[in-house]
């Protein structure tokens, strides 16, 4: 029986994924073999010996010491899609709340009192009024599961769009419009977009790209919507360019102190994945890659090892997660000889400082010849699967 801790509510069409003759379930447990998890911040938390893995219902991995997780052997998983259309819907009513001063002229609205409302309102409705999006060019920035989505459903509302992703898969090209326009650099974007949206996760080289050198090279009365990352956009030199009218709205997901009640900025209250349908295409998707690979040791949508799989042959799985430095494979595949055990089927890749191998074997190893695989130079852990 395998433990498996929810440290958040874990929408019910996931969690019933995991076999209850498999798994026991709930929200406290002393050694967990697995942890889902949501919002939850764990950056303080001590992991226990039995802890394999960690399942992030969503995207983003900011609560998770992704890199102490690595160093101790224990996997991080994303759902990396699962919520991109739920997202992607929310980007385009981002959009026509920076076009028109929807929110403002809601607020003014329900203020309105006394027999002529409606004469207030045919008075004051100009003080919000907007543009449309058709014929405008809206700037993507990072075109992958939910940039990708927002182009093309951009391209039907009649933009003009330009994308640029230096990172763009294959796969995410071939399903792009082909009226897409790829930019080689983001450069490219800031020259002429009306709009400017953002769908990149915060790394040392995205963080504060939206900042002052940048945004002087865009045009006058740009508008901005975030729904990526709070720390994506300098808050500091976003609001010195409201104020001159250099950007003209800023929509963003992910309000803080120094954006919230600043004219100029819609505030949302972090909704791009919060309908019934990201939730649980978020927990299914969670679950099946932490049965997956704590049951088969295969990896996918890891966000701090690489993606390992391989279909099971032979009687034993023997995994490890290793430093990804030279000789360590020769030596696995040299202490499992020596057992006399035969290697049906092996497995390797590497990211970063990190590497995965599986190798399948016919008939067992002894407990000694475990301990030398435990004890190569740059082992992290090894597991057993049989």
């Amino acid at each position: 029986m395998k433990y498996i801790q929810l440290l958040n509510k874990i929408a019910k069409v996931g969690t019933d994924k995991l076999d209850p003759a498999k798994y026991t379930l709930a929200t406290e447990v002393a050694n967990p073999d697995g942890i889902m998890v949501r919002s939850a911040v764990m950056h303080d938390m001590t992991f226990g010996d039995n802890l394999l893995a960690i399942a992030r219902a969503g995207a983003g991995v900011n609560n998770i010491p992704v890199e102490r997780c690595a160093e101790e052997g224990i996997v991080v998983f994303n759902t990396p899609g699962a919520n991109a259309n739920g997202v992607k819907e929310l980007t385009l009513c981002a959009l026509f709340l920076a076009a028109r001063d929807v929110v403002g002229g809601i607020s003014w609205a329900n203020g309105l009192s006394g027999d002529d409302v409606a004469k207030q309102v045919e008075k004051g409705k100009s003080n919000f009024a907007g543009t449309e999006l058709k014929g405008k060019t809206l700037g993507i920035i990072g075109l992958g599961a939910i940039g990708g989505m927002v182009a093309n459903v951009a391209v039907h509302l009649g933009m003009n769009v330009v994308g640029c992703d230096p990172f763009l898969s294959v796969e995410a090209a071939w399903n792009l419009n082909h009226h897409v326009t790829k930019a080689a650099t983001y450069d490219e974007i800031y020259a002429v977009a009306d709009y400017i949206t953002l769908h990149v996760p915060a790394t040392k080289d995205t963080k504060g790209m939206i900042n002052a050198e940048n945004i002087a090279k865009m045009k006058d009365g740009v508008k901005i919507v975030n729904l990526a990352r709070a720390d994506l956009v300098n808050s500091a030199d976003l609001k010195v360019a409201l104020e001159t009218g250099k950007v003209s709205r800023y929509v963003t997901d992910f309000p803080t102190p120094e954006t919230v009640n600043v004219p100029g900025i819609v505030a949302i209250p972090h909704l791009g994945a919060s309908t019934e349908e990201s939730e649980d295409n978020c927990a299914v998707m969670a679950a099946r890659e932490l049965d997956e690979y704590l049951e088969n040791g295969n990896i996918q949508n890891s966000v701090n090892y690489p993606s390992v799989s391989m279909p099971r042959s032979g009687n034993l799985r023997i995994c490890c997660l290793h430093k990804n430095i030279p000789d360590v494979l020769r030596k696995i595949t040299m202490v499992i000889a020596n057992d006399g055990a035969n290697i049906e089927n092996m497995t390797n890749k590497s990211r970063g400082d990190v590497a995965y191998t599986i190798v399948d074997i016919a008939g067992s190893i002894t407990p000694e010849t475990e301990e030398l695989i435990r004890t190569i130079d740059g082992m992290i852990r090894v597991r057993l699967i049989g």
